[in-house]
């Protein structure tokens, strides 16, 4: 009976750091950051968008010939439902909104010489149950902004281009404990914040008959979130199977890919493979995260004042299943579908652009996840056959102005 109450404390507390990722697509990293990129799938390697390229791969920004800004945002909807089994614990995340800011300029100077900025919104939303005893009330959220500063140069058909990133994230935890377990009290270290550096690197080859091919590298930031992590998860430490090295940090993983793209008159293909590190990446290395392989596909039709786009995306459940016989792991496999819904795996794109004058245009995306459903066994908990299982689904509005001069 002490192992169920220690660990139905720990997994509300821990599911409250987890749901860091619910809106997000491939794992907490969004599949593209501009409407245009979006658009296609976050197929953007080798086919450049302008302005909005600098967090995609820096070398692109090659491409624009003065100046651009793009400056617009992302309204983000997910609906998550999670049900913990035979307790009768059902709940829908009440955080079903965000908006995720976008902003880029870039401009061209003389001798080949790319150089912009770039502001974005990679994380800002949590897991809201406030309402639901069930689920001791909990709340949580995550904020992450990435600042980029990239630099290119091009010479002949290649492009290299270096970005280094600032990143800004906070991380707030808060639960309410029931009498059950020692409350009734809130639970919380309160807002913490911090700041990481990396950097994103990457080059073009354009052969000069429509086909560019790509390469990008983004390094890992670490972030180290002190108590409101190690608040959290000092009560799954004694849990048998449950890893121990579980600190402070939850770092931004590593990513790296290759591209290609095709142009010919109006019609234009891009096509992206990507690799997203979370098991090297602390925390979600510990729980229990997998890398991501991402394939992402897109089509356009530049008709001159307007285009449209298609686009697919598929990244596998990144959320890997232990063994729910032993404690430990059946934990893991708790909070990660309770807090840690990172779990859709297709996403279908589209969008269009309208030029209103030489300078100004703009454009709208809407971005689907389809619904995925996962259970997780956590029979070492509840008995035979027991299981949490969960649906998750989003829906994705950008809207985007683009000036050029």
């Amino acid at each position: 009976m002490k192992l169920k109450q220690h660990f139905m404390k720990s997994t509300v507390i821990l599911s409250m750091v987890a749901s860091t990722a619910l809106y997000a697509t491939n794992g907490d990293t969004l599949i593209g950051v501009g409407a245009k990129t979006r658009s296609m799938g976050g197929a953007g390697i080798a086919f450049s968008h302008g302005a909005e390229s600098t967090l995609v791969n820096p070398a692109l920004i090659t491409h624009v010939q003065d100046t651009e800004i793009s400056f617009g945002g992302t309204i983000f909807m997910p609906d998550v439902k999670t049900d913990i089994g035979p307790t009768g614990s059902y709940g829908k995340s009440d955080a079903d909104i965000s908006m995720i800011p976008a902003v880029a300029i870039v401009s061209h100077f003389d001798n080949d010489i790319y150089i912009g900025a770039g502001m974005y919104g990679t994380a800002g939303m949590g897991t809201d149950f406030r309402g639901n005893p069930g689920l001791m009330n909990m709340e949580t959220t995550l904020q992450l902004m990435q600042f980029v500063v990239p630099v290119a140069y091009k010479t002949g058909g290649l492009s290299i281009g270096i970005a280094p990133i600032l990143q800004y994230g906070s991380l707030d935890i808060n639960y309410l404990l029931p009498p059950a377990f020692g409350g009734p009290r809130t639970i919380g270290d309160g807002q913490h914040q911090d700041f990481g550096f990396g950097a994103n690197v990457g080059l073009t080859y354009d052969f000069g008959s429509g086909i560019t091919v790509g390469a990008m590298y983004k390094s890992k930031i670490k972030m180290d979130y002190k108590g409101a992590l190690t608040t959290a998860v000092q009560p799954f430490l004694g849990l048998p199977g449950f890893p121990q090295d579980i600190g402070s940090h939850l770092d931004q993983p590593a990513e790296f890919g290759i591209g290609l793209g095709w142009r010919s008159g109006p019609h234009g293909i891009a096509i992206d493979w990507k690799r997203i590190q979370w098991s090297n990446a602390a925390g979600y290395k510990q729980f229990g995260w997998d890398d991501q392989n991402v394939f992402s596909v897109g089509y356009q039709y530049d008709a001159g004042t307007w285009s449209a786009r298609i686009g697919f995306n598929h990244a596998s459940n990144p959320i890997k299943e232990g063994n729910g016989a032993i404690p430990g792991e059946a934990a893991l496999n708790m909070f990660n579908l309770l807090g840690f819904p990172a779990t859709v795996e297709n996403h279908i794109t589209a969008g269009a652009s309208y030029q209103f004058s030489k300078n100004f245009s703009g454009d709208f995306t809407v971005t689907y996840a389809t619904q995925k459903k996962t259970s997780g066994d956590i029979s070492a908990l509840f008995g035979p056959g027991a299981q949490i299982k969960n649906k998750h689904n989003q829906l994705g509005l950008t809207v985007q102005l683009n000036y050029k001069f």
